[in-house]
């Protein structure tokens, strides 16, 4: 489709080249109407001059006499437009008067119970011509009148009548044409203005288009505009909000490092040195696990349609996991175990933002978890795949339990320096493997239960 083409074109040619198609329909359909009248009303006087001859044909002594005077033969040569000629014939092909060049019907059953109309060619002129049988009384024999005319005044009529029924309907397109033209360019209007007050706005102006002169046809497209400024305009915020939030998380550390640094510099003794070194590395693993949430959380953020998800084996890959994570278990007592009910269970997805939410999980079940406390990993196929991390910890309160996905949010009263981006990580990546991510109470008093139900593949 070209691409330059314009609505009030589009709109134009399908309004006009059907009007144009039901005209040359309508002129078709009435030059074959007015070729049956014209040929019906000529035929009418090529029969009467026909009859005209039969009536100077005679039977004497039960021969065929024929008597042409010159007031007969007057009426062939009055119209000065056409000429007219005859032949009379008998049953034996015997010429008895008039032109022997004049055709006959070549059907030999033609029914000669009614005159015969035919067209045909004489002396290299079309013509119209018209037979008949004479019947006679006195005699036994057959006599036969032919009578062709040529076609000049018929095509005459025939044009005249067709450019009278033409020439207005030609004359009605193009007024039509002008009238669609001017009423398409004036019913557009708004659009037009709707695009130059779009074009005048800002980069900035994210604000709903006004729709008080919008047709309702176009409604629809404003209002989707509008849906996804909306759109943009959150997005942005969340954005911002996000890029502050990220910003004072970051600030924290890195003030504790200035000062702890500045602390140490003051300090001639290494071993006074020690509690200031201890505090820069403490703010210096809180700073890197920050910055690797924040970039698995923008890397978790679908960018041109999303990821491309590949099979990926869940029991492999939760086995792996819970092996890296035994040594930070043990620090604190606790017992890891990991459950599956088969060896293989394949799931559509990204390895490493998998392998990414369940250590996010782990880091929460053992850093908020209790001393010699328990969690369990667990991988089952029925009904659905579905990943579950259970703990025996202090668990989740169900006024908080909705808020806990939002970034950078920690329920009032938790323990240590978290950045509150955990759970939001693992809920990025759910949806963005269509995955239902489900927050409740364990079976073990107090604690906290989470399941990952895929898609079956």
């Amino acid at each position: 489709m070209n691409k330059n083409r314009s609505l009030k074109t589009e709109m134009l040619f399908r309004l006009v080249i059907p009007l144009i198609f039901f005209v040359i329909v309508d002129a078709t359909l009435s030059y074959f109407v007015t070729l049956n009248y014209v040929d019906e009303a000529y035929d009418r006087w090529l029969l009467d001059s026909a009859k005209s001859l039969t009536q100077e044909i005679k039977v004497r002594e039960g021969k065929v006499v024929i008597e042409l005077p010159t007031a007969a033969l007057e009426i062939f040569n009055w119209n000065e437009q056409d000429k007219t000629y005859f032949k009379i014939t008998s049953s034996e092909q015997k010429i008895l008067a008039g032109d022997n060049l004049v055709p006959e019907p070549e059907d030999l059953k033609t029914d000669w119970t009614h005159p015969v109309y035919f067209n045909d060619e004489m002396n290299g002129a079309s013509v119209r011509v018209v037979s008949m049988l004479i019947p006679l009384d006195k005699t036994s024999e057959k006599v036969f009148v032919h009578v062709a005319e040529t076609m000049n005044k018929r095509q005459t009529m025939m044009i005249d009548i067709l450019l009278s029924d033409l020439i207005p309907q030609i004359i009605l397109i193009l007024l039509t044409g002008i009238y669609l033209l001017r009423g398409l360019k004036k019913g557009l209007e708004p659009l037009r203005l709707l695009a130059n007050q779009i074009s005048q706005r800002s980069s900035r102006d994210l604000s709903p288009i006004p729709e008080t002169h919008v047709f309702i046809e176009v409604r629809t497209l404003t209002d989707t505009i509008n849906d996804l400024l909306a759109a943009h305009t959150l997005a942005i915020a969340t954005q911002q909000r996000f890029i502050a939030n990220a910003a004072h998380q970051l600030r924290t550390p890195l003030a504790g490092l200035k000062l702890q640094a500045e602390r140490a510099l003051r300090e001639q003794d290494l071993s006074a040195m020690q509690p200031a070194l201890k505090q820069i590395q403490n703010s210096a693993d809180r700073m890197s696990h920050l910055t690797t949430q924040l970039l698995v959380l923008a890397r978790s953020e679908p960018i041109n349609g999303g990821y491309e998800l590949l099979p990926v084996d869940l029991c492999k890959l939760a086995k792996k996991t819970c092996i890296d994570w035994v040594p930070k278990a043990l620090q604190r007592n606790m017992e890891l175990s990991f459950e599956s009910t088969e060896d293989v269970i394949y799931v559509q997805g990204d390895e490493i933002l998998l392998g990414e939410l369940l250590t996010n999980l782990l880091d929460n079940a053992i850093f908020y978890g209790y001393d010699n406390g328990n969690i369990t990993v667990k991988i089952c196929r029925y009904p659905v795949p579905c990943l579950t991390v259970e703990d025996d910890g202090p668990g989740i309160s169900d006024i908080e339990i909705n808020r806990v996905f939002e970034r950078f949010y920690r329920v009032p009263g938790s323990p240590g320096n978290g950045c509150g981006l955990g759970l939001a990580i693992v809920k990025e990546i759910a949806d963005l493997h269509k995955a239902r991510f489900e927050l409740s109470k364990s079976s073990i008093d107090g604690g906290t239960r989470t399941n990952l139900l895929f898609e079956k593949s």
